[in-house]
């Protein structure tokens, strides 16, 4: 039986009040774990970080960086963990609300669009989580080490404040992770003929640039080194995703 429209606002209604219990239920949860949580956040910071290590067996050198933060404000550390725990909930809940997105549209959907739906969804979630990692492991450690032990003088000292360091953590790892979503995109424009890899191919350049212009924007330090190091991840992004369209037209 064909359901009304306000059957259909109470039922989205239902799985929105799901989705924001569990997404408050996984928040305190992370709350509750405040050392483990940010020893992990922080360790990027410090030069025993995985990251680090690798760079120095390649580099021959044994690095003691070490990033000095403080705190200028008495709420701030309340409140960045506070946020924290919201993001971090939020990331761990986020294949239970996608699931329960998936619950509320199949119905709707014929069973080759809900096997292509499931498909697409696990797909994007994977890719996803690859840019957070990317951003984790490699860019954002590699920004703040940059960053971190640049100066303009030596009678200059760089501290760096706890809300600043948190904000360009999570505004560059949300990014990465948005912007690998690009071969998803890719994907569903070639399944519905707006895309083809011979298009890709001959405005590569185009490409090349816009992708630039992409990486300028959410580059949150702005120098010339992170731009580096977030637009040639995104370079290749682009080239898998000429892959995946190609793969579609034939």
């Amino acid at each position: 039986m064909s359901q009304s429209f306000w059957d259909h606002l109470d039922e989205l209604r239902s799985v929105l009040i799901r989705i924001i219990v569990v997404s408050v239920l996984s928040a305190i949860v992370v709350f509750a774990f405040k050392e483990e949580v940010f020893g992990f956040i922080l360790a990027p910071a410090h030069s025993d970080f995985v990251t680090y290590g690798l760079l120095d067996k390649v580099s021959g050198e044994t690095s003691n960086f070490n990033l000095q933060m403080i705190n200028t404000q008495l709420a701030a550390q309340f409140s960045v963990h506070v946020k924290m725990s919201v993001v971090i909930g939020m990331i761990v809940v986020s294949p239970y609300i996608l699931y329960m997105l998936f619950v509320f549209v199949s119905p709707a959907l014929y069973s080759n669009e809900r096997r292509a739906t499931r498909i697409y969804s696990i797909f994007g979630y994977v890719m996803f989580m690859l840019g957070v990692a990317l951003s984790y492991y490699m860019i954002f450690p590699l920004t703040i080490r940059f960053l971190g032990d640049y100066h303009v003088s030596e009678t200059i000292e760089n501290v760096i404040t706890l809300e600043s360091y948190i904000d360009v953590l999570v505004l560059l790892t949300l990014a990465m992770g948005i912007v690998f979503e690009l071969p998803l995109l890719c994907l569903l424009f070639a399944k519905i003929g707006l895309l083809t890899s011979a298009f890709m191919k001959e405005h590569r350049r185009h490409a090349f640039v816009l992708l630039l212009v992409v990486s300028a924007v959410i580059t949150p330090t702005g120098d010339a080194f992170t731009l580096l190091v977030v637009s040639l991840p995104i370079y290749l992004l682009y080239e898998m995703s000429v892959w995946l369209v190609k793969l579609v037209n034939k």
